[in-house]
């Protein structure tokens, strides 16, 4: 199954390619509140320095900064000298010679500290445009160091960081951030989350799953819990019980709309020759906006001409079932016809002849939670251990969503 992530969470995101898009050569900055005071011990180098910028003398410029520089004694006089210097690179088309400029603008701290920051980013916003990824990480590092509250900062590292490639590195940046916000007490926004768990997944991170449920937790939707859903059968390698399971549960948050998602439920249930169940769902998923109609078409028609089972048979056939997987078969159809309870009941008594402890348990849980027995069933989720304790969790997840 493939994960499917709305356009909004795809690559970059949003800041990223923004930053890149509106990117301006850095001019030089202009002081908001005072201009430079230059020293007089510096004023001849500055003087040279300035003549051969403005002659654009690259050949000398490199020796009169450094004459600059080591007869420079205040903060303006080292300010001016990174103006020069960028000046100079912008001309020259030199992106590494600006970077310097830059930081050696910052590093004279006349600016203050938001205006530093708008120089950092519009250097970044001018390697992106040049798709230099590490330089501009370099500029954005420098950036948040000045505020390491400033998520937006954060958010553009990581952005970067996923247009680079780096998908583990743009992962774990985001999830810093989401952790930041949930230890402030603060809901994050949901395309934070869809950025996290899209790197994560890509990256093939074993956080992927967690990251998912908390997208599901935070904005519970039928997209959250298809992806989420999706990223879990993925990484846990779910076996067609437990691929059941999770489709049910994908069912019940009305996210089973994909056609493919549609034939791997229909199909797998049809492999245990439960048709009625395979009839409902498609009834069911056939009245819900944005369906894959020609899909269900198909799995209609695989399905036509199957007996429907009634309850009555069911009740007549558990009576007679000699061993647990026949009861716990039996129990399916009965969730197939929509009567939970009776499915849960039947389950249990599976488990007496021998069921899997586990996926008794399961069921049960399951079939409690649709029948609206929510103290029972999530007694009987918490319960599930081993593989299927994935599949539980998201169960009690939808539990705990639907309050």
């Amino acid at each position: 199954m493939k994960i499917i992530i709305s356009a909004a969470a795809l690559a970059l995101g949003a800041a990223a390619p923004a930053l890149a898009q509106t990117a301006t050569a850095p001019a030089p900055v202009q002081p908001a509140a005072s201009q430079p005071k230059i020293s007089n011990k510096v004023r001849p180098a500055l003087v040279a320095l300035q003549t051969a910028v403005n002659a654009n003398d690259v050949a000398n410029i490199p020796a009169l900064v450094a004459a600059a520089n080591a007869a420079a004694s205040t903060a303006d006089d080292r300010y001016v000298i990174g103006q020069l210097q960028l000046k100079a690179a912008l001309a020259a088309n030199d992106l590494t010679a600006v970077a310097a400029a830059a930081n050696a603008v910052a590093a004279s701290r006349f600016l203050d500290t938001a205006r530093t920051i708008e120089l950092h980013k519009s250097v970044a916003g001018t390697f992106l445009k040049a798709k230099q990824f590490g330089p501009a990480v370099a500029q954005l590092e420098r950036a948040s160091a000045l505020a390491p509250a400033d998520q937006s900062l954060q958010l553009l590292i990581a952005d970067v960081r996923l247009a680079e490639g780096r998908k583990g590195d743009a992962a774990a940046v985001y999830q810093r951030v989401l952790k930041a916000s949930q230890a402030r007490g603060q809901k994050a926004e949901e395309s934070l989350y869809r950025r996290a768990v899209q790197a994560a997944y890509d990256a093939k991170l074993p956080s992927a799953p967690d990251l998912a449920r908390q997208w599901v937790a935070a904005y519970p939707s039928a997209d959250s819990w298809r992806n989420s859903i999706a990223i879990y059968r993925n990484s846990s390698n779910a076996d067609i019980e437990s691929t059941v399971d999770l489709m049910r549960l994908m069912r019940a948050n009305n996210a089973l709309t994909r056609g493919n998602e549609l034939g791997l439920y229909v199909n797998a249930l049809i492999g245990q020759s439960n048709f009625i169940e395979a009839q409902s769902a498609l009834e069911q998923v056939a009245r819900l906006p944005d369906v894959d109609a020609s899909g269900i078409q198909n799995l209609r028609a695989t399905v036509a001409g199957k007996p429907k089972v009634t309850a009555a048979e069911l009740t007549s056939a558990a009576k007679s079932a000699q061993s647990g997987m026949a009861l716990l078969r039996i129990g399916d159809r009965f969730y197939g016809l929509g009567d939970y309870a009776k499915a849960a009941e039947t389950f249990r008594a599976a488990a007496a002849k021998g069921a899997d402890a586990n996926l008794v348990k399961l069921r049960t849980g399951i079939a409690l939670a649709m029948a609206g027995d929510k103290a029972g069933a999530t007694a009987e989720l918490k319960a599930v251990k081993g593989a299927r304790a994935g599949v539980a969790q998201l169960w009690l997840l939808h539990l705990q969503n639907r309050g």
